[in-house]
């Protein structure tokens, strides 16, 4: 049988390379990475030990550069002058997708208009990770960043998505987790949740429920480690006995009970036959 083999790695070109890191697992991260990052003149990152860690795991040694937010702006004009010179520069954060929640963007966009090439990693990601264990729908969803430490500012913040028809993705650290839950109860109702911990590590956990159970659950009194909060959109509002009653006594008036049961249910999302009994009912009366 034949033998199926990678493709071969490709040269990697000047520019700025965003690249993905594991979140977790240090398996989880791509091929492709690893030739960057071995092809790299630089690496910034935005802690050097945790980095240096990650790189000697795949016995690569390069020089490496903080980056975050307290050192970027006094690096960047070194970073600009290196790619403006044709070298290979890898940006990575301490896990996950740089510029998810981090500063990352601003050298990207200093990079971008000092016409350097931007090239994307991609790879592991909390969010898509948190997004798969939850089971909650994927069709479409927020990504809301760290949620405010404080609980008037965390209310406020959450204000913004009560109506917002999607499920809902937020950061939270563990000495919080039960306040912010209690806080996501407060404001977006008792949806259904997932808090997932420690994602693609040895301990990995997704405790689902209702955000009530969950605020009261032993298991998430004292969580540790790192903590996305998954939650579903507000459920659908279902229409009144009132107001389809009323709907069907305007469409009565201009149609047969089956055609009015027939045109009413999709609209109100209620079986067919029970529009049709109801029809029934009121042109007895």
């Amino acid at each position: 049988m034949e033998s199926l083999f990678a493709p071969p790695p490709r040269p990697v070109s000047p520019g700025l390379y965003i690249v993905a890191t594991p979140i977790g697992n240090l398996r989880d991260i791509t091929l492709r990475a690893l030739d960057v990052l071995r092809a790299a003149d630089v690496v910034l990152a935005e802690d050097t030990r945790i980095a240096g860690k990650l790189l000697s795991a795949y016995d690569i040694k390069k020089k490496l550069i903080r980056y975050d937010d307290h050192a970027g702006p006094q690096v960047l004009p070194e970073i600009l002058d290196r790619l403006s010179q044709g070298q290979i520069i890898a940006q990575i954060s301490d896990a996950g997708t740089p510029l998810i929640s981090d500063p990352g963007f601003r050298l990207v966009e200093a990079a971008r208009d000092a016409g350097a090439y931007i090239h994307p990693i991609p790879g592991a990601s909390s969010v898509l990770a948190a997004l798969c264990l939850a089971g909650l729908p994927t069709d479409r969803f927020m990504f809301a960043g760290f949620l405010p430490a404080k609980s008037a500012a965390r209310q406020t913040f959450l204000g913004e998505f009560v109506s917002l028809r999607t499920t809902l993705v937020v950061f939270e650290t563990g000495p919080r987790l039960h306040d912010a839950l209690s806080d996501m109860l407060s404001v977006l109702g008792n949806r259904h949740a997932c808090v997932c911990r420690e994602l693609t590590k040895l301990y990995e956990t997704g405790h689902r429920g209702t955000l009530a159970t969950l605020t009261t659950d032993p298991a998430l009194a004292e969580p540790r480690g790192e903590i996305v909060i998954v939650v579903a959109p507000p459920a659908e509002d279902k229409p009144s006995e009132e107001s389809l009653d009323e709907a069907l006594k305007l469409a009565l008036e201009h149609y047969s009970p089956s055609d009015a049961a027939k045109q009413l249910a999709d609209v109100f999302g209620v079986p067919r036959k029970l529009v049709y009994q109801k029809a029934l009912e009121l042109k007895g009366r």
